[in-house]
């Protein structure tokens, strides 16, 4: 038995670990943070704005998790001592993340000089003036221009429409390498491209299925929405290859009885399929449900499209072929299928290891194909919840970072601001990313994240990024990214205030499609700037006749009555500030089988089940307890038995097979490169392999879904040798 069976997620080890990071960064600071009116800065589930700190938008207190005190912890820290920069950008790239992340805040504007191997500090005149100088010099088609989801509404729509106005549509963001086949996979099903519950919602659901995620680490305080489904009579049904501890069992620190009886059981039903044998699982599901007789054939009638073809393909695929595929005994297929059926809501969370392949399109509308079958969307409790990573990645989307923007938006925007925008479609994240490769990007903005280490095939990745003869940075801290893939080329570095120190207030969108309201305020280190500010500045010195005045438009006033003129839905934003009424955008919660398709009803959409490659292991990579996205907080991994960042977790048969014991140094090879690391026996199907990212994108290579251009982090065909 492997030793994750015996850990429970949360608990004392926790809270203990939470207060002791609480004590670090000093608790009169930390308690300053986390009680202030601003929006959680890690996840996207959602809290604070308005509300006050650690309240979410029920009013429920305290709704806080080792994430956001971790998120906190990083932006308290003091600023880097300019000494460091003494030492060579070589040196500095020999640290780990972890250790560059904890050098400290960035406190000043640096500047690479071509050529050269080390950062200097330059004032904030100078590395505007010399920002704004490269870029003018460039032609703007050979420019791209990069967010994070960390950045508020307020930046991100400055910082798409500088691009725009600059002359380039190759605006993008980290959704095109997590959740943008959510985005295109519940368009094509029922009109939309986010969730269509509320988080009130999750307090009436009597089945919750938990699909690719594991939010025990990832989305922390969504596992007390499944421990009240439980505790009302409800049902979780897990679906992941891997069986994580903390989704089998949690103490959850706010509740006194789940933490005396040592855990909660938080799922009531766990299947494991293979790794991106998905969609054999869910046209199992499915054809389980139409032949108990529990498909909703009233709603199916009245409001969707489709059926008789979805129904016609799965006749075609037998029971057998279904269990081979994703390695799931019928019996189980129809024991989960049954629940389902007994089911009045129903609510389908998944995560990214749903749209991590290159049919991750595909699994989503699977998904919806599944919630459709039984009338679970257009309800009160229940619907469909993609479970999306960073505190405003939502948010980045919705107000316009993205390459394409829909012809209405786009004719407003011009309206609104007297202006002609380029016509050429623009490039997505990976089309960015292999343009640089080819020598045909000169600069690149890059606000938040670290999109070197995120892309996939590590040496392709950092060749890319060499390749660019101007990078712009805008950040809170050092990681990797700022150290690796730089080049010969001219690099500036600037420092921006974190969500709690904005000099105005900003908003930020959850998951769930809720605005909320950010005050700022906090002081911390006198260098840095809003990123609006910063972005005004650049516009300013870069189009110094441009109709639009940037100067006005770094106000977030003035951004948010533009926001809410030119993006539908966001109409209630203009006047937030004094209002203070946080809201849900408009047309997005379906408690209504109203659809946004073109004939008005849902759709069913035919899945292939994809063909595995034979002969190879197929990996995942995956995020730690300690870690969000590419930070790393800790080196090891509390819930999956204390594994370091280089463990190789694998199936017991596979490493009898293979003569590998727990602990052995293996190697991983991958069409695109090869890793080193330590096999650790772990609960996993048969042919199932895990690994740490971002470590293991060297393994990952650059082919993504065709329609939403998300890379297969999460399918890689591997071998594995001792």
């Amino acid at each position: 038995m492997s030793e994750s069976s015996q850990i429970v997620g949360g608990g004392p080890k926790k809270v203990l670990y939470t207060l002791a990071t609480i004590n670090r960064i000093g608790v009169g600071k930390a308690a300053k943070a986390l009680t202030a009116r601003n929006t959680c800065k890690a996840c996207a589930y959602g809290m604070g704005g308005q509300q006050g700190g650690m309240t979410n938008e029920l009013g429920e207190f305290p709704s806080v998790c080792n994430k956001s005190v971790q998120a906190q912890s990083t932006d308290i820290q003091p600023p880097i001592p300019e000494i460091v920069f003494q030492h060579t950008i070589d040196d500095l790239s020999e640290l780990s993340a972890r250790e560059l992340e904890q050098l400290g805040r960035l406190g000043t504007p640096l500047c690479k000089e071509p050529k050269s191997d080390r950062f200097v500090p330059i004032s904030w005149d100078e590395a505007l003036d010399r920002a704004a100088r490269r870029l003018a010099q460039v032609n703007p088609q050979r420019t791209f221009f990069y967010s994070s989801g960390r950045s508020s509404n307020e930046a991100g729509f400055l910082f798409q429409l500088l691009a725009r106005a600059y002359g380039t549509n190759n605006v993008n963001n980290c959704s095109y390498y997590c959740h943008q086949a959510t985005s295109e996979g519940l368009a094509t099903t029922i009109g939309k491209g986010t969730a269509t519950v509320e988080l009130e919602d999750l307090t009436g659901a009597d089945l919750i299925f938990v699909i690719g995620a594991n939010p025990s680490s990832n989305h922390p305080r969504f596992i007390h929405m499944l421990k009240n489904c439980r505790e009302r009579g409800g049902q979780v049904i897990v679906i992941n290859p891997a069986k994580e501890p903390g989704l089998v069992k949690f103490a959850v620190p706010k509740s006194p009885m789940s933490m005396l009886k040592g855990g909660s059981e938080i799922a009531s039903d766990y299947l494991q399929p293979r790794i991106g044998s998905d969609i054999a699982l869910f046209k199992g599901l499915a054809r389980a449900v139409i032949e108990q007789g529990t498909a909703d054939r009233d709603f199916i009638d009245r409001h969707s499209a489709g059926f008789d073809a979805f129904c016609a393909d799965l006749a075609r695929l037998g029971w057998d072929e279904i269990t081979a595929a994703c390695g799931i005994e019928r019996v189980e297929i129809e024991r989960v299928a049954a629940a389902y059926g007994r089911s009045r809501n129903a609510i389908f969370a998944w995560g990214m290891g749903m749209t991590h392949h290159v049919h991750g399109v595909a699994n989503v509308e699977a998904i919806a194909n599944l919630a459709l079958l039984r009338g679970m969307i257009g309800k009160r409790h229940a619907g469909l919840l993609p479970l999306r990573g960073h505190s405003n990645v939502q948010g980045i989307g919705t107000i316009g970072v993205k390459p394409v923007l829909a012809r209405d938006v786009l004719k407003r925007m011009e309206e609104a601001f007297g202006i002609t925008f380029p016509e050429e479609r623009g490039l997505d994240t990976m089309a960015c990313m292999q343009r640089a490769a080819a020598g045909g990007i000169d600069a690149a903005v890059i606000m938040g994240g670290n999109l070197c280490a995120a892309t996939p095939d590590t040496r392709f990745s950092t060749q890319a990024m060499e390749r660019i003869g101007f990078k712009l940075y805008l950040t809170t801290t050092l990681n990797l990214g700022h150290v690796n893939g730089l080049g010969e080329g001219e690099v500036i570095i600037l420092p921006v205030t974190a969500r709690d120190e904005e000099w105005e207030p900003t908003t930020q969108e959850s998951m769930f499609n809720f605005v909320r309201l950010s005050d700022g305020g906090i002081v911390r280190i006198n260098n840095v700037r809003p990123e609006s500010w910063i972005l005004g500045q650049l516009g300013r010195r870069i189009l110094p006749y441009s109709p639009i005045d940037f100067t006005a438009f770094s106000r977030h006033a003035r951004l948010r009555e533009a926001i809410a003129a030119v993006v539908p839905g966001m109409e209630d934003l203009a006047d937030i500030e004094v209002a203070k009424k946080e809201f849900h955008i408009r047309n997005r919660v379906m408690h209504a089988p109203e659809f946004s398709t073109p004939d008005g009803k849902a759709h069913f959409v035919v899945t292939p089940v994809p063909q595995a490659k034979p002969g190879r292991l197929m990996l995942a990579t995956v995020r730690s307890e300690g870690q969000f996205n590419s930070i790393i907080y800790e080196e090891t991994d509390s819930y999956r038995g204390k594994a370091g960042r280089d463990a190789i977790f694998l199936n017991a048969e596979d490493m009898a097979e293979r003569g590998i014991v727990d602990g052995q140094r293996v190697k991983l090879t991958s069409d695109a490169g090869e890793m080193m690391g330590y096999a650790k026996l772990y609960d996993l199907p048969r042919g199932s392999v895990l690994a740490y990212y971002p470590e293991a994108n060297v393994l990952v290579g650059t082919e993504v879904d065709p329609r939403s251009k998300t890379p297969a982090f999460k399918s890689v065909p591997v071998i594995v040798t001792a």
